[in-house]
């Protein structure tokens, strides 16, 4: 060990979850198995780092199935992965000391043996640590990157977020006013959220479960349409933001979190011929191909987190034999903002 060790003795295991097997529909507690693996030796150029919270994501149900997809499917008796944030405890790079605080993708484990090259810095001296799993980490950049650069959103603009509640789309809809929206609106799964989107500033916000998502969108969005639609949804929320849209109007399509634990196949929107007559743009993306606009997105929205342009929420479990559950209760729109587990 480097001089860049701590002193104090290292673990020499780590406690993990582990995919048990496939789920089938909604994920279920038999599908996941917490384990107690060995540590690999540090290496010249790696850090170990011990995880203080870790990212449970809708995106990590379509990697639980050994289908074809963006990101390899996560193999079978292994430790899930995705983001994670945590303290570098050793050290074998010059790059990182002991001591940092460093933002990585080995989460769903207590400790992680990985490339400093793997890691990067969390400014903890812009916002606590949790945040850059959040509102100023890929959750926050994928809200930023899908409405300015997919979205291509222009100031005076209307805007619509599904799942509005949730990490991303309450990012969304601040952004969206602090850039200069003439008018946000959310849909969220409870009155409580509802409640919370007006609270963030959003201008109108509905409950889907209080009747067709299609007419609660009408009746908020009145005769001048909608010009953007952030979508995280799918299904009937993508419907309704069709018929909504004007002429131009643009979709981000994020997720499709309704469609997520389906078994059967799910129908397309019966009315996309609206997509020909509106010449609307649906383009569908992902976070990874807009990491260049990291620095640009931390600069600007750390600063609105700084002044309270921005708020962000925060859903922790504690506990990491918790995170199957967290993960399960993620996909039923339990949270509020970030679902995270404190390890």
């Amino acid at each position: 060990m480097s001089a860049n060790t701590a002193t104090a003795t290292l673990p020499l295991t780590t406690r993990e979850i582990q995919l048990a097997s496939r789920p089938h529909g909604r994920p279920v507690p038999e599908n996941f198995r917490l384990a107690e693996s060995e540590l690999p030796q540090l290496q010249d150029g790696q850090v170990l780092v011990r995880n203080r919270f870790i990212s449970v994501d809708p995106y990590m149900r379509g990697r639980m199935n050994d289908v074809k997809s963006y990101s390899a499917p996560f193999a079978l008796d292994a430790a899930l992965d995705g983001g994670a944030v945590g303290e570098v405890i050793a050290s074998r790079s010059d790059q990182r000391k002991v001591g940092d605080v460093v933002v990585h993708s080995l989460g769903w484990r207590e400790y992680a043996v990985l490339d400093a090259a793997a890691t990067s810095p969390a400014r903890t001296d812009l916002a606590p640590d949790s945040a850059f799993l959040g509102a100023l980490g890929m959750t926050g950049l994928t809200a930023y990157a899908g409405l300015l650069k997919v979205a291509e959103f222009k100031p005076g603009e209307v805007v619509f977020v599904s799942g509005a509640a949730g990490a991303v789309g309450s990012l969304v809809g601040q952004i969206a006013k602090a850039m200069g929206a003439s008018r946000v609106i959310g849909s969220a799964g409870s009155p409580d959220k509802v409640a919370r989107l007006l609270e963030l500033g959003f201008d109108e916000a509905f409950n889907y479960n209080d009747g067709p998502v299609a007419d609660q969108l009408a009746a908020a969005a009145g005769e001048r349409g909608i010009d953007v639609y952030f979508d995280n949804v799918g299904g009937e929320h993508l419907e309704a933001a069709l018929s909504a849209l004007t002429v131009g109007g643009r979709v981000a399509m994020c997720g499709a979190i309704a469609q997520y634990n389906s078994t059967e196949p799910t129908a397309a929107p019966r009315n996309l011929m609206q997509a020909i007559g509106k010449q609307l743009t649906l383009k569908g993306f992902l976070v990874g191909g807009y990491w260049q606009h990291m620095g640009e997105f931390v600069e600007t929205v750390s600063a609105w987190v700084a002044d309270g342009t921005v708020r962000y929420d925060e859903t922790v479990v504690d506990g990491l034999e918790n995170a199957p559950q967290a993960f399960m209760d993620l996909l039923e729109g339990a949270n509020t903002g970030k679902m995270l587990v404190r390890v």
